[in-house]
């Protein structure tokens, strides 16, 4: 299986230059670029290394660096593939004929993996409160709002458009998968400073890497099957952040949430990821020999 430098270098369309030798480096350095010469700068004004933020401002500021992945997927494939390779990203957005089972798993079957992942928590169940349907009535509108600014759609053009599809052709859809996670993962170090998530513990930290590299796991196994649809990856991405944040921690205010509310969706989809490894032998739903969904070559050009 031919990986994606050789093609780079084998056509003479490509335009030379470091992007056009060395794509994916160059989408992770303008990713993280984008999005930390923004965040960096609200984490060290909420640690106080700066003038203090208004809180409008620090919201403005995490909405637009969630969209640096995306300026790294569009920069890269402009200069790489063309405009050619840009209309070819743009029509997976909208990309929606995938099956109805898998928007079943991301809409009711995500939010499941949550639920229980919280359940077996000690103390979680002795904490629910009866909330449900006034939280349910409230979820069509949090989760339009997750979808548009909430990070799926800055963030999936990025990951599992243009770094997926590279990667496990490079490495395989496993080890592709582990070092989207890290890379993932690790994108989202400033937040933690940021007076915006969980305390900036080492545990905090460790079980946010952990959790992310299995979701991303879990994320692959769903793009392989829906054939590249970034909008699936998008409502996926979308259903796990708004069901946690939204559903889930309400009605199961542990106190052990307080200082680790990362436990219910690093318990459930870790198992998750774990099952998916062992049924599809680390296949993740891509067949032996076939290049990724999302590369050009798989989609006829």
């Amino acid at each position: 299986m031919a990986v994606v430098g050789n093609i780079d270098r084998s056509s003479p369309a490509v335009p030379q230059g470091v992007i056009a030798r060395h794509p994916l480096t160059a989408y992770f350095v303008i990713a993280y670029l984008v999005s930390w010469v923004i965040e960096v700068p609200v984490a060290l004004s909420a640690q106080g290394a700066l003038p203090a933020l208004p809180k409008p401002a620090v919201a403005i500021a995490v909405v637009a660096a969630t969209f640096g992945p995306t300026v790294g997927a569009f920069v890269v494939t402009a200069v790489t593939d063309g405009r050619a390779g840009v209309v070819r990203l743009l029509r997976r957005y909208v990309q929606w004929r995938v099956g109805i089972l898998w928007y079943l798993f991301l809409l009711i079957g995500v939010p499941l993996i949550v639920i229980l992942g919280t359940i077996v928590v000690p103390g979680a169940l002795q904490t629910y409160r009866p909330i449900l349907p006034a939280l349910l009535a409230a979820y069509p509108l949090a989760f339009l709002m997750t979808f548009l600014l909430g990070g799926p759609l800055g963030e999936e053009p990025g990951w599992r458009g243009f770094a997926l599809p590279r990667l496990q052709d490079r490495f395989g859809p496993l080890r592709g998968s582990v070092l989207l996670g890290g890379l993932w993962a690790c994108w989202h170090l400033p937040l933690f400073w940021s007076g915006v998530w969980t305390p900036p513990t080492i545990a905090n930290v460790v079980m946010f890497v952990v959790m992310i590299t299995a979701l991303t796991i879990m994320m692959t196994w769903v793009f392989n099957h829906a054939g590249g649809s970034l909008l699936i990856t998008m409502l996926m991405h979308a259903s796990f952040n708004t069901f946690a944040n939204r559903v889930a921690s309400p009605l199961f205010p542990a106190p052990i949430f307080d200082e680790y509310g990362l436990l219910p969706v690093l318990i459930g989809f870790t198992a998750t990821a774990l099952v998916l490894i062992v049924a599809t032998r680390g296949r993740l739903g891509l067949p032996v020999g076939e290049p990724s969904p999302g590369l050009a070559r798989a989609e006829g050009s």
